[in-house]
Order: C-alpha cells, then structure tokens, then sequence
C-alpha cells in the first residue's frame, strides 16, 4: 500500500526534526533542505527507500517541523513529564526524541487532525523506524500529550 501524503510529510517532520537538532540547523534550513532534496521531486521519481518523499503534503510537513521548533521548550516538558523517571529525555534514541517532538507538534496544532488519528499515524512512522518497544513507549506517551492538549477529544468515561 502506497503512504499517503499527510503520512510522508510525517516522516518526513521526524527525519527533519533529527536532522536540524543533530546538525544543529534551524527549522528554516532544514524545511528549505527537505523540500528542495527529498521532497521537491516529481512524485513517483525517487523511492522511500532512497531517502525521498516525492509526494509528502509541504505544507503540513513545515508546520510540523516549525510548531515542534518554535513550542520545544513546552513540548519538551510535556514529554518528558510524560515518560517514566527512568527516562529522561537525554536518554531518548534521538529519532524517538524526533517523533515524539513531530507527535506533540500535530496534537498541538487545534486544526490538525483528530488526536486518535495523530496517535496511529505517528505510531505507523515509528513502526517503520523502530522494530523494539519504541513504539509503545511513543503510543503511551503521545497518549498522555493528546490527553493534555486535546481534553474535549476524550470525554470523561
């Protein structure tokens, strides 16, 4: 099954993310990097697999990598509330740090898609990154961020 723009731009949010924060690039040099060498292709031309998101959705993917830029301090300390004692954010695999960080970016943003939609979709980039617990620990913490950022979308029980 073929990704889905909003999903590619996704993964591209978390690729960006690890990048700018392992080269220590901002949110603008990295957006203008990406769109010009891994996204900005014709769909179809290059492959996943070949580091390429022809057909990822631009403009969600910025927003992404801006709001998880501009709100890291915020984002940051949610998450790092969020995960146990044990796990200090600095402990964190950096593409972890990265996904969770594009996650709490998208829950975020009130006009973005619903936080249960977020939460798959972010769980489905970590699957394709991660094959350990990762993935749990990104469903459970984003979980509790959807929780924070999203109360209406969780009615009482």
């Amino acid at each position: 099954m073929k990704p889905r723009p909003r999903t590619l731009a996704r993964m591209a949010a978390v690729q960006a993310l690890y990048q700018a924060e392992q080269a220590e690039l901002s949110a603008e040099t990295v957006i203008d990097q990406f769109v010009r060498h891994r996204i900005g292709a014709l769909p179809g031309a290059e492959a996943i697999e070949e580091g390429k998101l022809p057909e990822a959705d631009v403009p969600l993917f910025a927003r992404l990598v801006r709001t998880a830029t501009l709100q890291q301090e915020t984002i940051d300390g949610m998450i790092a509330s969020a995960l146990p004692e044990s796990w200090p954010m600095t402990r964190l695999d950096p593409v972890l740090r990265a996904s969770l960080r594009a996650g709490g970016a998208e829950l975020w943003l009130n006009d973005a898609a619903p936080a249960k939609v977020v939460i798959n979709e972010f769980l489905d980039v970590a699957h394709g990154f991660f094959s350990g617990d990762e993935p749990r620990m990104l469903n459970g913490v984003l979980d509790k961020l959807a929780h924070l950022l999203r109360p209406a979308e969780f009615p009482a029980a």
